[in-house]
């Protein structure tokens, strides 16, 4: 049976009264690529950086490639690469300068630097200096340098925060090439939904240094496929003992903008119902959609929360 790239245990982290992370624990196989979403203070940042070896767990075990930090600390640092969501470079640098700088600390050729800077697809841009790269290009030095040492485990925190759509898709196409050619493995903490989606083949749900729920994106929906939406905007307030029957299973109102959303068992039997009783009370309706369940749906009702947030 083929050992995970990582295996964390019921790991648990805590300061002070903080329970940072709360008995955490998944795996990662070799080539699979994981999403952890969560809001702030979930848990994400501290679960990460006990699998880096910057914070210890208080409780709990992390194995990578079937090794524990304690006294494996060089092997496991060559298994891993990283790359932050803000990586400081110096300015006055070229590209090129300032990958053989980070290629230096491994012991590695200026082949390896020429390799990393065409993966990224930076070539054009190896004698310009830091200072003049866009976002997009300072991000994708930055997953050049994680990229140096061929790690087998990535670990990603935020690539594409700030970045245009264009720039963003780049790094994706450039991960899934990783993914396709060397078959990486990575863990990516993201604030962008469809990220998660379009990149990862599990998905990990946190909130409050727990697990929520974990799985492939169909799991996770099927789980709860039960349940459909109903999305309405209104002119006026929205009564807040309006009535529900045994077929909604939640209704939410945002007061500031005045829309709401219906989570029902189903559209077809809870939508005439809706209306109806909306027209009884007088509720003008602006805007009305249907749809089915969606990622973002099931992490707002899970966390109470956007992922932005």
């Amino acid at each position: 049976m083929e050992i995970p790239i990582l295996e964390v245990k019921e790991v648990y982290k805590h300061f002070k009264e903080v329970k940072a992370v709360d008995g955490v624990s998944f795996s990662v196989k070799n080539g699979e690529f994981i999403a952890l979403l969560g809001p702030n203070g979930a848990g994400k940042t501290t679960t990460v950086e006990m699998i880096e070896g910057i914070q210890k767990a208080n409780q709990g075990e992390i194995h990578i490639s079937g090794m524990h930090w304690g006294g494996n600390e060089k092997a496991i640092r060559r298994l891993i690469g990283l790359s932050l969501q803000e990586t400081r470079f110096i300015d006055k640098l070229t590209t090129k300068e300032t990958v053989e700088l980070f290629a230096s600390f491994y012991g590695l050729s200026s082949k390896r630097v020429i390799e990393v800077i065409d993966i990224v697809n930076l070539t054009e841009k190896k004698g310009s200096y830091v200072q003049n790269l866009s976002g997009g290009q300072r991000q994708k030095l930055a997953l050049a340098i994680a990229l140096l040492n061929n790690a087998p485990l990535l670990l990603l925190d935020e690539p594409t925060t700030g970045l245009d759509p264009t720039a963003r898709r780049e790094i994706w196409n450039i991960l899934i090439d990783l993914k396709k050619n060397q078959k990486t493995s990575l863990i990516l903490t993201t604030h962008y939904m469809e990220e998660a989606e379009y990149l990862c083949d599990k998905i990990i749900i946190m909130d409050k240094g727990k697990i929520l729920a974990q799985g492939t994106l169909d799991e996770l929906l099927s789980a709860n496929n039960s349940k459909e939406i109903i999305e309405f905007s209104t002119f006026d307030t929205f009564p807040s003992n309006f009535f529900c029957d045994d077929g909604v299973f939640k209704l939410e109102w945002d007061d500031r903008t005045n829309c709401g959303k219906l989570i029902v068992k189903s559209i077809v039997d809870q939508l005439p119902i809706f209306l109806k009783r909306a027209n009884e009370i007088g509720i003008k309706l602006n805007r009305l959609e249907c749809r089915k369940l969606t990622l973002d749906d099931l992490f707002i009702s899970m966390t109470g929360k956007h992922l932005a947030d």
